[in-house]
C-alpha cells in the first residue's frame, strides 16, 4: 500500500465512525454513491478511503440495528447460547454468551434472530463453565444504564463491549447444557494455572500479565492500579504483545546468525515469525479489543523497525489507527485506544530525530526522561476519560514500567514456555510471586503517601488540558527552553483560578438522580448537602447510590421517608461509607440506622433556603408505610419544591391545606402510581415542572397513563428519570432557568410546552 494513503485511510475510517454514530437522512445513499464514482474512476488513493469509510459506517449502523427490539421487553424468550465469560457472586452469577438462536415462546412477537451478545444474569445457577452451550429461557431489556452526573456510562460500556441486550435467566423451564465446553488453550491454560500452587495475588497477576484475564483480579487490585496510576500495565498492551514478538525476533535472528553468518540481517523469517508470535500471543490472550489494538500496533511497529521499504514513524501511527478502527469501529468508544495512540504519538515527538541511546546510562536516561514527559499527558488522558487523576503516577511508573517490561512478563511467559519442566517454571514463577509482592507493596505504600485524588467535576476539563498543554510545551522541538517554563508555569496557576460548582446563598439545586426503579433526590445549597431518599438495593446486594460517589462524601442531613427497601435500600451503604450528620425518618419505620423522627411542622433554614415537613403527624402508629412517608418542602425565594415520598391520595388531602400556593417542582408521589397525585393535590399545587422517579421498563408500568394526562392537563412539564436520566434544576431569586437532564433526545421539544417531554406510560 503507498505510505501517501495512511492519513486518509485514518481519516476515511474515523469519518466513517461519524457518520455511523449520528446516522444522518440519506446516509447509505450517499456512501453509495460516493463508492460507485470512486470505482468509476478507478484509482486507489481514492477507492480505498471511500470503501473504509462504508465498510466502518456500514458496520456500525448495523450493531445498532442488532440491539433487542423495544417490543421484544420482558417477553419470555428461548435462547441458545456458548458461554463466553462467568462471574460469581454468592447466589448470583453473571455471564456473558454468544447466542446461536433465539425465539420468543409467545406468538406474534418480533423475531429476534439478529442478538449475538448478551449480559445475563441467573440466581442460584448450576455450575456453568465458559465454553459451554446452554439452552436458557431469558427475559431482556435494551442495552441501558442509569445517566447520572459525572459517572460510569454502563450503557457506553455495554455497546463497546457489543452486548446487545440485558437480562437474567429464568428459573422455569430449568436450563439445560446442551454441550461441554471444547479445547480452548486459553481455558485450559488458566486451569493449568489454577492447579499449581501460588500465592493469590501471584496466580491473579500472572493470568492477567500473561492471558490478559484481567477478570482474574479483584475489585482490591484494581482500586490500587487505580490509586496508583498503573492499570495500564495489568492488561494485555503493545508492551505485552510487543515483548513476546522481541523475544521471538531476537531468536530467530540468533538462529540466523548461526545458521548463515554472512547475510543473516538480510534473512526476512525472522520478521514473519516475529508477527506470526505477536498475532499467536494475541489470539491466546482472547483477542479482545485490547488485543487486538497491541497486535496491529506491534506488527506495524515490526515492519517500521524491519526498514524493508517501511513507512516513517508518523504514516505508520496513522496506519495502525486506520486499521485498528477498520478491524473494531467502536474501538473509537474506547478509552483505552485514545490513551494508547496518545502515547505512542508523545513517543514520536520526543524521540524523532534524536540520536539512538547508547549504553546502559543512556537506556537509563532515556527511560526517565520518557517517563517524566508522557506523565503530564497521561494525565490529562486519564483526568478527560476517568475524571480521577493519581498523583504518585510519575515517580511509580518508574520503578513499575521497567519492574513489570523487563522481569515480570519475561519471568511469567518464561514460566510457561518451560512448563514441560516443572522445577524450572515453579522457580520462574516463584520469583515473579516475589516481585510481584514487592511491587503491591510500593505501591501501597505510593498511595498511602499520594492517594488518588477525584478532582471536582467542574475542573476536569480545564485541568486535563492544562495537562496535556505542558506536555506538548516540553515535547515539541525547538522551544525555547525560558518559553517552556513560564507557559509551565502559568498552566500550573490553572487550579488556582478555578471554582467548584456550587450554589449562591438564597440558591438550592435539586437533582433527582437516576436509580432505577426507587428514588433519591439530592438538595444542595451554598453550605448544606441534604438526601432525600437513599435509593433502592436490588436483589443481587448492588445499591445504585454506590456508583454515585466516592467514599467519604459528607452529608448534613438524610431524610429516609420510608422503610421500603427502593426508598432505603442504600441506607447502610451511606452509613457505613459516608459521614451523615443526621437521618430523619417517619416514626415507627426501622430504616437500619438510629433516626431522628421526621414530623409536620418542623422547619429549619439553610444559606437562605426554608425546608419544613409537611407530613407525618406525631402519631403515626394507624398509618401504612407508604403513608408514614416524610413530605418535604423547600423554599427557595419565590421557588417551592415538593418531595411527597409514597403517601396515597387520602393522605395528600389532610396535608394539602399546608401546601396550597402552587409550586415550581413537584416529585410526583410513588413514582408516578396511580394511588398518589390525586385530582385535588394537581389543581391545587399546578406545578410547573413534575419529576416521575422511576425505573426504564419498570413491571409496574410507573408512570401510570391516568396520572400523566392528570397533570398534562394543568400545563406541567413532565420529566422522567426513566427516560431523561437524572434532572437537575436551580430553584431561587436569578437561579430558575432550563431544566439539565443528563440522557436529552431528539424527541423532547415534541411534547407539550416546547421544553417538555410527551411522556406516556408503558401501559
Amino acid at each position: 500500500m503507498p505510505f501517501g494513503l495512511a492519513i486518509p485511510l485514518a481519516l476515511a475510517a474515523l469519518g466513517g465512525v461519524l457518520l455511523g454514530h449520528q446516522a444522518p437522512a440519506g446516509l447509505a445513499e450517499a456512501l453509495g454513491l460516493a463508492l460507485l464514482l470512486a470505482m468509476a474512476r478507478r484509482r486507489l488513493a481514492e477507492l480505498l478511503p471511500v470503501v473504509a469509510m462504508t465498510g466502518v459506517a456500514i458496520a456500525l449502523l448495523l450493531a445498532r440495528g442488532a440491539e433487542l427490539p423495544a417490543g421484544l421487553t420482558r417477553e419470555d424468550l428461548a435462547v441458545d447460547a456458548r458461554v463466553l465469560s462467568v462471574a460469581r457472586e454468592e447466589r448470583l452469577t453473571r455471564l456473558v454468551v454468544a447466542v446461536d438462536s433465539c425465539a420468543p415462546l409467545a406468538t406474534n412477537r418480533l423475531p429476534c434472530d439478529d442478538l449475538r451478545r448478551l449480559r445475563l444474569s441467573a440466581f442460584d445457577a448450576p455450575a456453568i463453565q465458559p465454553g459451554e452451550r446452554w439452552a436458557v429461557t431469558v427475559r431482556l431489556r435494551p442495552p441501558t444504564g442509569f445517566a447520572n452526573p459525572h459517572t460510569f456510562d454502563y450503557r457506553a460500556w455495554l455497546w463497546r463491549e457489543g452486548i446487545q441486550a440485558t437480562g437474567y435467566v429464568r428459573r422455569e423451564p430449568a436450563a439445560r447444557r446442551l454441550e461441554a465446553a471444547g479445547p480452548a488453550p486459553r481455558r485450559r491454560a488458566l486451569e493449568f494455572l489454577d492447579a499449581r500452587a501460588l500465592e493469590p495475588r501471584a496466580s491473579r497477576w500472572l493470568a492477567a500479565l500473561t492471558l490478559g484475564a484481567s477478570e482474574r483480579l479483584q475489585q482490591a487490585d484494581w482500586e490500587l492500579l487505580n490509586a496508583s496510576g498503573t492499570t495500564h500495565l495489568m492488561v494485555i498492551s503493545g508492551l505485552h504483545v510487543g515483548l513476546v514478538a522481541a523475544f521471538v525476533l531476537g531468536m530467530a535472528r540468533g538462529t540466523a546468525r548461526l545458521v548463515a553468518p554472512g547475510n543473516w540481517r538480510l534473512a526476512v523469517w525472522p520478521w514473519w515469525l516475529a508477527g506470526a508470535a505477536a498475532v499467536g500471543y494475541a489470539w491466546l490472550a482472547g483477542l479482545e479489543p485490547p488485543a487486538l489494538r497491541a497486535m496491529v500496533m506491534t506488527l506495524v511497529g515490526l515492519w517500521v523497525a524491519s526498514g524493508r521499504h517501511a513507512p516513517g514513524p508518523w504514516q505508520a501511527w496513522w496506519l495502525a489507527l486506520g486499521l485498528v478502527l477498520l478491524l473494531d469501529p467502536r474501538s473509537a468508544w474506547r478509552p483505552g485506544l485514545w490513551l494508547s495512540f496518545a502515547a505512542v504519538a508523545l513517543l514520536i515527538l520526543i524521540w524523532q530525530g534524536r540520536p539512538r541511546p547508547r549504553g546502559v546510562r543512556g537506556w537509563l536516561w532515556a527511560l526517565v526522561r520518557s517517563q517524566l514527559l508522557l506523565a503530564p499527558l497521561m494525565a490529562a488522558a486519564v483526568l478527560l476519560a476517568f475524571a480521577r487523576l493519581a498523583p504518585a503516577a510519575p515517580l511509580v511508573n518508574l520503578v513499575a514500567v521497567p519492574l513489570v517490561s523487563s522481569l515480570l512478563v519475561p519471568l511469567g511467559l518464561l514460566g510457561w514456555l518451560l512448563a514441560w519442566l516443572p522445577p524450572l517454571s515453579r522457580l520462574c514463577w516463584w520469583l515473579f510471586g516475589e516481585l510481584a509482592e514487592g511491587l503491591a507493596w510500593l505501591l501501597d505504600l505510593a498511595v498511602t503517601w499520594l492517594p488518588l485524588w477525584l478532582p471536582d467535576p467542574a475542573l476536569v476539563t480545564p485541568l486535563g488540558l492544562a495537562s496535556g498543554m505542558v506536555a506538548l510545551l516540553w515535547a515539541l522541538p525547538g522551544l525555547a527552553r525560558s518559553l517552556r517554563l513560564v507557559a509551565s508555569l502559568l498552566l500550573a496557576l490553572v487550579p488556582l483560578t478555578l471554582a467548584s460548582e456550587s450554589s449562591a446563598p438564597g440558591q438550592l439545586r435539586a437533582r433527582v438522580h437516576d436509580v432505577g426503579q426507587g428514588q433519591l433526590v439530592e438538595l444542595s445549597t451554598a453550605n448544606y448537602r441534604l438526601l432525600y431518599d437513599a435509593g433502592p438495593r436490588f436483589a443481587s446486594g448492588f445499591a445504585p447510590l454506590a456508583s454515585l460517589w466516592p467514599p467519604g462524601q459528607r452529608f448534613d442531613d438524610v431524610i429516609v421517608s420510608h422503610a421500603d427497601l427502593d426508598h432505603a435500600g442504600g441506607v447502610p451503604l451511606l452509613a457505613a461509607e459516608h459521614e451523615v450528620s443526621r437521618f430523619l425518618a417517619p416514626a415507627g419505620e426501622a430504616v437500619g440506622v438510629p433516626a431522628v423522627p421526621c414530623r409536620a411542622g418542623e422547619a429549619w433554614e439553610r444559606d437562605g433556603v426554608r425546608f419544613r415537613f409537611l407530613w407525618p403527624p406525631a402519631e403515626t402508629g394507624e398509618l401504612s408505610s407508604n403513608d408514614r412517608s416524610c413530605v418535604l418542602e423547600a423554599t427557595a425565594g419565590d421557588h417551592r419544591l415538593l418531595i411527597t415520598g409514597d403517601v396515597g391520595r387520602e393522605v395528600e388531602r389532610a396535608w394539602l391545606l399546608e401546601a396550597r400556593r402552587p409550586v415550581t417542582v413537584l416529585v410526583a408521589g410513588h413514582h408516578g402510581s396511580r394511588t398518589s397525585s390525586g385530582p385535588q393535590l394537581v389543581q391545587t399545587l399546578s406545578p410547573r415542572h413534575v419529576i416521575f422517579s422511576a425505573g426504564r421498563d419498570n413491571p409496574f408500568g410507573h408512570p401510570d397513563d391516568a396520572v400523566v394526562r392528570r397533570f398534562r392537563r394543568t400545563g406541567s412539564c413532565l420529566w422522567s428519570t426513566a427516560h431523561d436520566g437524572a434532572v437537575t434544576l436551580w430553584l431561587g431569586e436569578a437561579a430558575f432557568g432550563d431544566v439539565v437532564s443528563e440522557r436529552p433526545t431528539a424527541w423532547r421539544r415534541s411534547g407539550v410546552g416546547g421544553d417538555c417531554l410527551a411522556l406516556e406510560s408503558l401501559e
